[in-house]
């Protein structure tokens, strides 16, 4: 089906402004995305999973310019001991990383991997391909098609130091593509952290190959400048017996949208996505989750909680396919928020889309006040409103935040949050 001419337009000057990399492996990909993406169009408010959200500035030819924020406070996962990569506004930043040498793994850039033959041919680009059925999904591939940069990860083994892809923000007006590519191998595991508000403008796609009995866990956190904008997209296929299990925390954005989609292809695989998010004032957070099982006795969960004041805006779409056959299933699927005031919404799509009969599925989605009855027990022995109603806003979103499995990254999650918490008391 043909854009429509509005559409068409927008996209045409956005594709202007970008030029396709060439040369390697990659070429073909590329070459099928822009096809993709002058096919759908970028998207408007008129299609269906953008109705809750405007993608105006994430598409549009110009950057919206964002101002750098700046703060003493040490960046998230900065004590951990782990493998730094960092992006400055989408830029390879060679000094502030580390070297690429980690038994178990190896690990190259996108940039530079220039050969006619390599292993991530026949990913790069694939799983966004098969992610844009049956719902489209431009912008994931205008990024296939225009990533300047990003790493590729290849894991053999047992890795016990996390990866840390750290994102800086330093131009007003930055507009940054990466994609990553990671291949998980039967029986292997890997850690990767993510971290910063990386640009103005932020693309970013990370697709995940996870073979059987092998696991991928996955810890981001988005926040510090304000009015950055972001879409991120992360596509995953796993094998028999494997584990996924990804959390975000967002706080502050002006917009935020992140999208995961996920296949289950190996009977007997597991997959997690959670988030917490805090929203205070102009802020916009869209999660957008599907699920697809396609396998027998695969459980997934998707665990998002929202805290919301001053006017902010969270928005949940999620949904559970659950395709002929896949019988066993146990999807659970819960998404709520907690409305600090009477000015912020909560707008909610939960899905389920069933074709099996021996199948487990449940979804929820609930927005409320603080509890009253909780907030008068904890004044009534000594503790004062606004920090009872932290301790409460923590306890909400502790079910999402427990869907870490590391315990220190599930410790330093909930000081993040407390610590946004208190500065916004004070």
């Amino acid at each position: 089906m043909a854009a429509p001419a509005q559409q068409t337009t927008s996209t045409e000057a956005r594709l202007a402004t970008l030029t396709l990399p060439k040369g390697g492996w990659s070429d073909a990909a590329r070459t099928d995305a822009l096809a993709r993406v002058q096919s759908m169009g970028l998207p408007g408010r008129r299609d269906e999973y953008w109705k809750y959200t405007r993608p105006d500035t994430l598409v549009q030819a110009d950057v919206v310019p964002a101002a750098v924020f700046h703060t003493d406070e040490t960046p998230v996962f900065a004590d951990m001991d782990s493998l730094k990569i960092v992006f400055v506004d989408g830029v390879f930043d060679a000094d502030a990383s580390d070297d690429f040498a980690l038994e178990g793994l190896t690990i190259e850039r996108l940039a530079e991997a220039r050969a006619d033959i390599h292993w991530a041919r026949d990913l790069y680009g694939t799983l966004e391909a098969n992610g844009q059925k049956p719902v489209e999904r431009p912008l994931a591939a205008l990024n296939t098609a225009f990533a300047s940069d990003g790493v590729l990860i290849h894991v053999t083994g047992q890795v016990d130091k996390p990866i840390a892809l750290v994102y800086l923000h330093k131009l007003e007006n930055s507009d940054a593509i990466l994609h990553h590519v990671v291949k998980v191998d039967a029986g292997a595991s890997v850690t990767v952290l993510e971290n910063g508000p990386a640009a103005a403008r932020f693309n970013k796609v990370m697709e995940v190959d996870v073979a059987d009995r092998a696991a991928f866990h996955h810890v981001r956190a988005q926040g510090r400048d304000h009015e950055r904008r972001a879409a991120t997209h992360i596509f995953a296929r796993l094998g028999s017996e494997s584990t996924f299990k990804s959390f975000t925390l967002t706080a502050n954005g002006v917009m935020t949208r992140n999208e995961c989609i996920i296949e289950l292809n190996g009977d007997d695989a597991n997959a997690t996505v959670a988030g917490a998010c805090v929203g205070d004032g102009d802020f916009h957070h869209d999660d957008t989750v599907f699920i697809t099982h396609d396998a027998v006795n695969c459980e997934s969960r998707q665990v998002f909680k929202k805290v919301l004041r001053n006017g902010a805006t969270g928005v949940f779409q999620g949904k559970i396919l659950v395709k002929e056959g896949a019988q066993k299933t146990d999807g659970y699927q819960i998404s709520q928020s907690l409305l600090l005031d009477g000015d912020s919404q909560f707008l909610a799509k939960p899905e389920l889309e069933i074709y099996a009969d021996d199948v487990a599925c449940s979804h929820g989605s609930t927005s409320g006040a603080i509890d009253e009855t909780a907030l008068f027990y904890l004044r009534s022995r000594g503790v004062p409103q606004a920090e009872a109603t932290d301790l409460l806003t923590l306890s909400f979103l502790a079910e999402a935040v427990e869907e870490i499995e590391n315990e220190a990254l599930r410790e330093e999650i909930n000081g993040r949050l407390a610590s946004w918490l208190e500065r916004r008391r004070s």
